[in-house]
Order: C-alpha cells, then structure tokens, then sequence
C-alpha cells in the first residue's frame, strides 16, 4: 500500500512537472498572432504584464493540480478581451419585456442622452447660480420640474429608489420605531427586503395587519412615544388577490397629521400618468400619493419614469430639508448626467409628448395592429430569402418589477422548432446565436419556438435584426445543402 501511495504521488509530482516545463515563455505568448491583434491597442509593457500575470496563475493552478499547460494562451485570450471588448453596447431587445431589468431597464429617449452626454463632456453650473455668481441649489431645476408635474413642494434626487428608502428612514426615523402593514414588508429583486433596510437604516420595524388585510385602526392601535413615521410600500412586483383590503393614502395621511407623524409612500416604480389607460392595471401614480396628503414619496426614475437611473424623493418641504441634510444625502446624491438626463425626460412630461419620445411609453402605447404589420413586414423579408417564419399571436410584459401580471396583446415572428431543424438549429441554439453576433439580439422561447416581439423593437434597429435573421439562417440552410 505504501509503495502504491509513494508511486502515485511520484506520478504526480512528475505529471506538474512536465506541465511547468510546457508552458510557454513570456515572449512566446506575447507573439503569438491571435493574442498580438486582440491586444495591439495596449501599450507593450501591459501586454506583458498581463500575459506574465497569466502565466503566474497558470503556475499556481498546475502546482495545485487543476490546469493543463495549455491553458495560458486562452486565459490570456480571456482577459484581453474582457480588458478591450465594451461590454455595455447596444443590443436588440425582441422579448417582449419592456422593462428588462438584466437588459439595463427603461432605454432613455434621444434627447436625455444627449444632455446626459453634453453635461458629462463638459462643465456645468451644477451648484453655480450664473446670475449672481454665488453657490447655486443643485437640485432648483429637478424641483422646479417635479413640482409642476407632481404638486410637490421639494425634491431630491439620489442614485436609485433603494438608496431613496434608506436615506429617507435614516434622515427621518433612525432610533425610533416605524409602522408598516405586515403584508407591505415586501422582497423586491436582487435581495432588497424593507426590514432588512429598516435596520440598517436604523429604525424599528413595527409590524401591524395581517398579510392580506390591514386597516388604518391597526396602524393608529401601534402608534406609541416611539412611533417616528407611518411607512407603506407598493407591493410592486407581487400581487395580492382574493380577501383582501389595505389603508388608503388619505386615510394614514389623516392619521399621522392626526398625531404629527409623516407618512412615508414608497410607490416603487414611479408612473406619472395613468397606465389603466392603456388597457393594463392602474399603477397608483406620484401626483396621486402628494394629492392625498404623503408628507414623502419615493419613486424611481428609470422604470414607469423612463429615465436614467435615479432614485427620486418628493414631498412636504420639512422632511425634504431633514433628508437632504443627512450625511449620508451625499454619499448616495445623484451625479451631473443624470440630474441633466433626469431634467430632460421631466420635460418630456411637461411638453405632454411622452408618448411619442420616451421610448417605454411608445412601446406601451404601441397598438397590436401596428404591431401585427411590422410583424408581417419582417414575415415578408424573410420570405423573399427563403426563410420561413410564421405569425404569433401573444403577450407583451411590462416588467422591471411593474405592473405585476400586467401584459399587453402583441404579435410577434415565431421561429417554430421543425422549421430550425430543417437547418440543424433548435429554438435555444438559435436564441444562443443571435444573442452571439453584432448587434446581439434577445428573443424569447416559449412553446418550443423562439420569438421576437417587435413591441420592444426600435424601428431604427429592424434592418439589422433582418441582417441578422437573415445570415444567421441562410448560412445554415447553406451549409446544410452544400454536398
């Protein structure tokens, strides 16, 4: 046994050896074609950096038994491209999902990137009032703009809708106890659970109702000398049906006047304007929760809103003044270009011509006719190349954690499963090409058939999406038939 044991660790111990000695030097690597023009772009002492830094990794694995000698150059490979290759470039959203969260949200209209890109490229009066030369309120414009849209008295705009909440019950609540309804104390997506952010915050979570049913009694009945605020939380991404009942706006907006607490509203997504208009569920709107007496709404700015990323708090002048003086106001304050993109898609809404520039309100206003004809449209190319595509009649998503369960009727280009065999594709092989290329395109499989839905297609990227479509399967029908 012994012997046994001494051969294999002999074994091994030559095995790392012989994978140490193939591996290649530094400057071989370094010349090799491939790994020249993906790093050509680099200056030669990063070039070397990197592939000596590779190559160190590589030692190390092999000493640890889990790498081949012939590893190095694709690491290499790897890294470069990571380096050099942009990952954020545009693609081609065919899903049907308006608000795709892993596809970076709501897309801003042309002219919030563009201020977004002139405030980012130069200086700007940010805190400078030009007329009087002294320090100028960074957030005079975004307030002047909310009010008009909103009612509300003042505004404040951080980086998103979490750093919002958690700024807020910091600034208002720290130390002291905070009411919420027990079926309010949501998850939203990527982990982020309103008791979780209570403590962080620092204030207690004071949980009051049932799951399903809570009435403003049960917030009144909890009300004690360390009751700091009254807090409801749009349920945003889940609905409860059935039995059910829930305090108004007006009715703990009463209660807290009632005893000077303010009652904090976190409306989650943000919409400005009615969306049971386009024939899915009403989303309760900003304007709505000022009207009915929230002394401090929170919402987003790049979901129902259509803008950049922001988080966005409005309200009663005292509590915004509270919130905006808090240390942590400055370590979650929303940068220059968004305040600047932030500006521009308000004024959207100001103008009355969201529907047409923001692009989530185009696509959601989008009737399926119009739809079904660009369908069709793409349908026709594709024949005219010999490729067979057939219409389907299904759903559009908001999402973006909106509008649970909410869709829209559309009718996408369906790519059937015995259609693709034909050319020895399946529907995820197919999916996994297009989102491959330049531009990538994301479709989405249901039924055992990949569709693309022009609902959340830009008509400026339908030659390209037909480009792709079409290489993609004509050089596998191509490949296919050749002998």
């Amino acid at each position: 046994m012994a012997n046994r044991e001494q051969d294999q660790s002999t074994e091994t111990v030559g095995a790392r050896h012989d994978a140490l000695r193939a591996l290649p030097s530094v400057g071989k690597l370094q010349d090799d074609p491939e790994i020249r023009a993906v790093g050509v772009a680099l200056p030669p002492t990063r070039l070397t950096a990197i592939v000596a830094a590779e190559l160190d990794a590589a030692r190390t694995a092999i000493l640890g038994g889990t790498l081949d000698g012939s590893a190095p150059r694709e690491r290499v490979l790897r890294r470069l491209r990571l380096l050099l290759t942009p990952k954020l470039t545009p693609l081609i959203n065919a899903t049907g999902v308006i608000l795709h969260t892993n596809l970076g949200r709501a897309p801003v209209s042309a002219a919030t990137a563009a201020a977004m890109a002139d405030a980012s490229l130069a200086y700007t009066p940010l805190e400078l009032d030009l007329a009087t030369g002294g320090r100028g309120g960074r957030m005079a414009e975004i307030e002047a703009l909310l009010g008009t849209l909103t009612g509300a008295a003042a505004a404040l705009v951080v980086n998103n809708n979490a750093a919002a909440t958690t700024l807020t019950l910091a600034a208002l609540a720290a130390g002291h106890a905070v009411i919420l309804s027990r079926g309010e104390a949501v998850e939203i997506g990527g982990g982020f659970r309103i008791p979780d952010v209570m403590r962080q915050s620092g204030a207690t979570l004071v949980e009051v109702g049932t799951t399903n049913r809570t009435y403003a009694r049960d917030y009144e009945a909890a009300i004690g000398s360390e009751t700091a605020a009254l807090l409801k939380v749009h349920s945003s991404n889940f609905r409860v049906i059935g039995f059910t009942h829930e305090a108004t706006i007006a009715e703990l907006a009463a209660l807290g006047r009632q005893h000077a607490l303010p009652l904090i509203n976190d409306l989650g997504s943000g919409a400005l304007r009615d969306t049971a208009a386009f024939g899915i569920g009403h989303e309760p709107t900003v304007g709505a929760s000022v009207r009915d007496g929230a002394a401090v709404t929170l919402f987003s700015g790049d979901k129902l809103l259509g803008g950049p990323q922001s988080g966005i708090i409005v309200g009663d002048r005292a509590p915004i003044e509270t919130i905006a003086r808090h240390p942590l106001a400055r370590a979650f304050r929303a940068d220059k270009a968004t305040l600047a993109g932030l500006a521009e898609t308000l004024r959207h809404y100001l103008r009355g011509e969201e529907l047409t520039t923001i692009p989530i309100w185009r696509m959601i206003a989008a009737p399926e006719t119009v739809l079904r004809d660009r369908a069709a449209a793409w349908q026709a190319t594709l024949a005219g190349a010999g490729i067979v595509a057939t219409l389907a009649v299904t759903r559009s998503t908001v999402g973006g954690g909106s509008l649970p369960e909410e869709t829209l009727p559309t009718c996408a280009l369906a790519f059937d499963a015995p259609v693709l065999a034909a050319r020895d594709l399946t529907p995820d092989g197919f999916a996994a090409a297009l989102r491959a290329g330049d531009p990538a395109v994301v479709g989405r499989i249901a039924d055992d058939r990949l569709l693309l839905d022009p609902r959340t297609v830009f008509l400026d990227d339908e030659a390209a999406l037909l480009a792709r479509l079409i290489a993609l399967l004509g050089s596998a029908s191509t490949e296919k038939t050749d002998p």
